[in-house]
């Protein structure tokens, strides 16, 4: 009997950011790289050059990225082209004239592309939010009050057309994936498959063991709040905060690697004294990061915008439930009973926890049920079923655009 070699789905995975670049969305990719491949998919990383992929030349800066991955394809012949979507990533432009040329560097390659593209969607944003995300540039000092004016008017003048901009990428894609029905509304379609997220440690510590690592107080709950140095992660909430009796917050920032930093967020941060306490441990890991959620009892996202968080899937992997502002995006999951949404005000955040508290039990239960569909080993499945709808609607002709 004479053995054939398997047949492998060979799949190009794009993502500017990728490990050991720091941030959220190179550290989901990279999950999700880690569990395809043990499905025994093909897969190969195109990314930035600091990133450890395979293949390089992408970055938000780059005008000719389409350029990059329509040579990639050449070589490679993939049989699905997976892009990991921010809009960031890929050098969004917004004309401060015509809408109608909003733009990113990767447009060219979804035009010329003849390989089946699959695009997950990590960002959208609602009228408020995306004006908010000004607020970023304005306090990261990069342009002055005039320049301020123009950032307002080019967001104002462009919103519809970064929704026009989503819905083409979709139908450009021959499938879609998103985090939550919220982003499935505003782009338009798509998969829903969760953001994974589980345990990183080989071993589960204690609660006690976990907050003696990070020198946090063993009596008590604890309340984390991580995340880059930017106005919109918030923080302005847990510095004006009466933090709540029973209750201790503890904080860690890390440098905003986009150029939106504002380094007198961690400044204040060190100067709030009582039951907060300032981590200063910058970017962590995914094994300290996993060891400090163990050292917690629940997540705080006071975000001013957020469509995707991994932050709270985070949470909710290691048995956390949050309280968080009132976006569309939270609701949809404290509607799951896996946490609470208020108002983006500091007394509302010290109630919020309070409620949380009295009812701990309940919200623990949903959590501890609902994590079992963040498991990475789900999602990869998940996963290689779109792709197999995908391929199979090739063969027949067909899009799959959803």
């Amino acid at each position: 009997m004479i053995e054939t070699k398997e047949k492998r789905t060979r799949v190009l995975m794009v993502s500017v950011e990728y490990p050991p670049i720091i941030g959220g969305l190179g550290r989901y990719t990279h999950n999700l790289v880690k569990n395809l491949r043990k499905l025994r998919f093909e897969v190969y990383v195109a990314c930035n050059e600091k990133g450890h992929g395979q293949f390089f030349g992408l970055s938000p800066t780059n005008v000719h990225n389409s350029d990059v991955l329509l040579k990639i394809i050449d070589k490679l012949h993939p049989d699905i082209v997976h892009v990991q979507y921010e809009h960031g990533s890929y050098g969004l432009k917004l004309d401060p004239l015509n809408p109608s040329k909003i733009s990113t560097n990767i447009d060219l390659f979804y035009e010329c592309c003849k390989i089946p593209v699959v695009t997950t969607f990590h960002s959208t944003y609602n009228f408020k939010q995306w004006i908010s995300r000004v607020e970023a540039v304005k306090t990261a000092g990069q342009t002055g009050n005039l320049g301020i004016i123009m950032e307002y008017w080019k967001y104002i003048l462009n919103y519809n057309s970064l929704h026009a901009l989503d819905k083409l990428k979709l139908n450009q894609s021959q499938a879609g994936v998103v985090f939550s029905h919220y982003m499935a509304r505003m782009v338009g379609g798509g998969n829903l498959i969760y953001h994974g997220a589980e345990p990183a440690v080989p071993n589960v510590p204690t609660k006690q063991a976990a907050r003696t690592i990070f020198s946090l107080p063993e009596e008590g709950r604890i309340a984390l709040a991580v995340g880059f140095r930017s106005v919109v992660k918030g923080w302005d909430i847990l510095e004006k905060m009466q933090i709540p009796s029973g209750w201790a917050i503890a904080a860690n920032s890390s440098k905003n690697e986009y150029g939106l930093d504002d380094e007198k967020i961690s400044l204040r941060l060190q100067k709030k004294t009582g039951d907060f306490i300032s981590l200063q441990k910058g970017f962590l890991s995914d094994e300290e990061f996993s060891l400090l959620l163990f050292a917690a009892d629940a997540v705080l996202l006071p975000y001013k915008l957020s469509s995707g968080s991994g932050v709270m899937f985070d949470g909710l992997a290691h048995g956390l439930p949050f309280v968080a502002s009132d976006l569309p995006f939270f609701k949809e999951f404290s509607s799951k009973g896996l946490g609470i949404t208020v108002k983006r005000e500091p007394a509302a955040f010290a109630n919020g926890l309070i409620t949380l508290d009295k009812d701990y039990g309940s919200y623990l239960e949903e959590v501890n049920h609902f994590r079992e569909n963040l498991k990475w080993d789900l999602i990869a499945i998940q996963h290689s079923e779109l792709y197999e709808r995908v391929l199979s609607s090739k063969k027949d002709g067909v899009g799959d655009k959803r």
